[in-house]
């Protein structure tokens, strides 16, 4: 099985700025085509490196409401998002 086609963990917790995207099922900041698994690597990098802000200077348009908010969901959904 590829993982293309591979199951995705079910989402545990909800956030409302957090969509799963209709074809993979991956999460993704609602509006954008951003997914949250891209800003979770950037932050687990460490925050020496990619601090929220950074991400936020990367991601003007998101904000830090939306970004913040798929932070959330990773730490409460890391199974989904490793």
């Amino acid at each position: 099985m590829n993982s293309s086609t591979r199951a995705l963990p079910p989402v545990l917790v909800h956030h409302p700025y957090v969509e799963l995207h209709p074809e993979t099922g991956s999460p993704m900041v609602k509006g954008s085509r951003v997914a949250v698994r891209r800003l979770w690597y950037w932050h687990q990098a460490g925050p020496r490196y990619f601090p929220v802000a950074t991400i936020v200077l990367r991601y003007p348009k998101l904000g830090w409401v939306k970004v913040l908010s798929a932070l959330a969901f990773a730490y409460d959904n890391r199974e989904l998002i490793e």
